[in-house]
């Protein structure tokens, strides 16, 4: 009998960088880290429908062979895998557990009201911030947990931190590029700056996989691209802080209000990154405003202007914040994540 079975998108064989791909990986790496390879099993869920009577018979398997079965479902994952795991557990009474990425879960409820019974079978659900933790306790759930998110990344030093900026200021984005991600607010933002000041003030180096949707419209938005604004294509997660450290900041503009915990943030941390941030709703969570970043109202193209604006004329207050990131980004460790979720549960 294996110690756990991981239900996710692994894709398998593909090169896929979404936050979603990348926390079922490191979970299942440091669960295999902690308990062995051989206690560990793993379903994929790519592959869309056509793939659904495979990981329904996989689903199946891990159930008999698993004692701890868990899933990191998306959207229309919820529908499939919350029905299948109250079903399957009537017969082999396991302990299951539903490890949420994201923070979209409760608004989720107010359209699937049904799923609320089925959800509350789970032995736990695992909210990545007490923003959703209170939202789901509201609703009369009893079991839910906070399991914050985790990305296994390099160390770095104090001394390695680079505290001497001069203009224009390195920003970065390192997130799904997309327009509910803000990108097209913060070229604006950062334009808007630099044509105030009269030069450029600001660069923009744009990191991240273009989600599938927007491949078009982000390519015509290149052409215009002003020469302090470029796209540097995708980077694989574990080398998030080679590729930041020297960056002024990471900028965060992001228009989704139910973010949980963005593993970005957890890479501009542990690069020693102080993040400019849209307020989204568990902002409080990750960001601790003026020590490890600077935050504007949500969906406010003109407070993040002001933000900008502010950091110009004082870049060494975010400067001061670099050894507080470092300090952070320690409290994402998938060791102590995934510890602790053993040593509770296990």
């Amino acid at each position: 009998m294996k110690k756990v079975g991981i239900v996710g998108h692994f894709g398998f064989g593909h090169k896929l960088l979404n936050g979603q791909t990348i926390k079922v990986k490191i979970l299942s790496e440091e669960f295999q880290n902690e308990l062995g390879s051989g206690n560990v099993m793993t379903v994929d869920t790519h592959g869309g429908a056509k793939r659904v009577p495979a990981m329904i018979g996989n689903t199946i398997t891990m159930f008999r062979n698993c004692e701890n079965c868990m899933v990191l479902p998306a959207y229309k994952g919820v529908l499939v895998f919350t029905p299948l795991f109250s079903l399957l557990n009537k017969f082999y009474h396991r302990k299951t557990y539903y490890i949420v990425v994201g923070g979209w879960l409760d608004s989720y409820l107010n359209k699937y009201k049904w799923l609320e019974k089925l959800l509350k079978n789970y032995t736990a659900i695992c909210v990545e911030t007490t923003t959703m933790k209170n939202a789901l306790e509201k609703r009369g759930f009893k079991n839910i947990e906070l399991v914050a998110n985790c990305k296994e990344l390099p160390e770095l030093s104090v001394r390695n931190l680079q505290h001497s900026f001069i203009e224009p200021y390195a920003l970065c984005t390192f997130s799904r590029i997309m327009k509910g991600k803000g990108i097209e607010n913060l070229i604006y933002a950062i334009q808007k700056v630099n044509e105030n000041a009269g030069q450029i003030v600001y660069t923009l180096d744009i990191y991240g996989e273009v989600w599938k949707d927007y491949i078009s419209e982000f390519e015509e938005l290149q052409k215009d691209f002003p020469e302090y604004i470029k796209y540097k294509g995708s980077v694989n997660y574990d080398k998030s802080v080679e590729t930041l450290k020297n960056y002024f900041a990471l900028v965060f503009p992001t228009l989704f209000y139910t973010e949980g915990i963005p593993g970005t943030i957890i890479d501009a941390y542990a690069a020693g990154l102080p993040v400019i941030s849209s307020r989204w709703e568990s902002y409080d969570d990750v960001i601790e405003d003026n020590i490890t970043g600077i935050g504007y109202e949500f969906g406010n193209d003109e407070a993040l202007i002001d933000i900008l604006e502010t950091v110009k004329c004082d870049p060494q207050k975010l400067i001061d914040m670099k050894e507080n990131c470092l300090r952070k980004a320690k409290e994402f460790s998938p060791r102590a994540i995934v510890g602790g979720f053993i040593q509770k549960f296990f």
